[in-house]
C-alpha cells in the first residue's frame, strides 16, 4: 500500500519509523525543515536519514499538491501531529482516504492541547482518536479510539506520551485493515452535540488564582507540566511583590487551612506551603522572572501571593 506521511514531533517520528519498517511503500514525508524538535531528531531530518522523499509540510496548503498525490498513487495519507490545516483537495486525493491522529477522545476535546485541558478540568480518563479527515478541524468519522486512565501522578507530558503510545497501536490497526480490505475501515459518526473545541492559549492567560480549591490549583500546574521539554502552555503564575513567580510542581497536602488564599505558610526543607481556598498546597519547583529558584528563598511566611484573572 502506498502511504504518505504528514507529521511532526515524537508521534510523527514514531509513525515514520513504523512505516519504514513495514511492508508498505512510504511515498514520502511532509514535515517542517526548520521546526524545532522537543527531543531527538526532527521528522524532516529523520526522513532524510532514512532516504525518504520529502516535501515541506506547508505544501498541504496548496491545492495543486493534490496532483502530486495522485501522480504518486497515494492510497492512504496519515496526518500525525502536523499543525497545518490541509486543503480539502489534498484530503480527498488519496485513494482510500486521509486520516488524522488526534491526542484526545473525539468528539470531546477537539482542537489544541487536549491532554492539558483534560487534566485542567479534572478528567479521570483521556484518549486518542484516529479519524477520517474532512474539511473541518478534527471532524470526520472515527476509525479507532482508545481510552486510558489519568493518574494522580500524571502531567501534561505523561498524558501526551500515552496518547502517542496508544496512537501507534491505532495506526498499526488502520494499516492492517486498509491493506486487507479498505472498505472494512470503521466509520463511526461523531456526535456533534458532544463536541467541544479548545483553541491555543492557557486558561486565564496563565494566572493562578489561589482562591481556587487546592485540587484545581494542583490540576492547573500539572496540566502545564511538560518537563523536561517546553510546555505548550504558560506555567501558572502569580505575583510576589514586583516579581512574577511561575509554579512548575505543587503537591496536595490534605491539610485544611483558614488563611487568606495566597498566604505563605510554613517552610520546610526548601518546600513552602501556600493557602488555597480549602487547604494548603506545597510548592516545590518554581521560577522567578523566568529563572529557576528555591521556593523557600522566594516565598516568606506571612507574605501573600497576588494574581490577575
Amino acid at each position: 500500500m502506498n502511504v504518505l506521511l504528514v507529521g511532526e514531533e515524537s508521534a510523527g517520528a514514531q509513525t515514520l519509523k513504523l512505516l519504514a519498517n513495514s511492508n508498505h511503500r512510504l511515498v514520502g514525508v511532509m514535515a517542517s525543515p526548520t521546526r524545532k524538535s522537543t527531543g531527538g531528531m526532527t521528522v524532516w531530518r529523520l526522513a532524510e536519514k532514512l532516504g525518504c522523499l520529502t516535501w515541506p509540510a506547508e505544501s498541504v496548503k496548496d491545492p495543486a499538491f493534490a496532483e502530486v498525490i495522485r501522480a504518486e498513487e497515494v492510497e492512504l495519507l496519515l496526518n500525525v501531529h502536523s499543525l497545518f490545516v490541509i486543503k480539502p483537495e489534498i484530503v480527498a486525493a488519496p485513494r482510500w482516504g486521509s486520516f488524522n491522529l488526534h491526542p484526545g477522545p473525539l468528539p470531546r476535546y477537539a482542537g489544541l492541547n487536549a491532554p492539558s485541558w483534560a487534566i485542567y478540568r479534572g478528567e479521570r480518563s483521556h484518549g486518542v482518536t484516529l479519524h477520517r479527515m474532512l474539511a473541518g478541524i478534527d471532524t470526520g468519522t472515527i476509525a479507532y479510539q482508545t481510552l486510558f486512565d489519568i493518574e494522580e501522578s500524571d502531567t501534561g507530558f505523561s498524558v501526551s506520551a500515552n496518547c502517542v503510545k496508544y496512537g501507534m497501536e491505532l495506526i498499526r490497526k488502520l494499516l492492517e485493515t486498509a491493506a486487507e480490505n479498505p472498505h472494512a475501515i470503521p466509520a463511526i459518526e461523531q456526535d456533534i452535540n458532544r463536541r467541544e473545541y479548545f483553541g491555543k492559549g492557557t486558561p486565564e492567560d496563565g494566572w493562578l488564582a489561589w482562591s481556587r480549591p487546592a485540587r484545581e490549583i494542583f490540576n492547573f500546574v500539572r496540566a502545564a507540566d511538560y518537563s523536561p521539554f517546553p510546555s505548550p502552555w504558560r506555567n501558572p503564575r502569580s505575583r510576589s511583590g514586583d516579581r512574577e513567580v511561575a509554579f512548575l510542581k505543587v503537591v496536595l497536602t490534605g491539610r485544611p487551612c483558614d488563611a487568606a488564599p495566597g498566604t505563605i505558610g510554613r517552610s520546610d526543607g526548601g518546600q513552602v506551603w501556600v493557602a488555597g481556598a480549602d487547604e494548603w498546597v506545597e510548592v516545590g519547583r518554581l521560577t522567578v522572572n523566568g529563572q529557576s529558584a528555591n521556593a523557600a528563598e522566594v516565598l516568606k511566611p506571612g507574605d501573600r501571593l497576588e494574581w490577575k484573572c
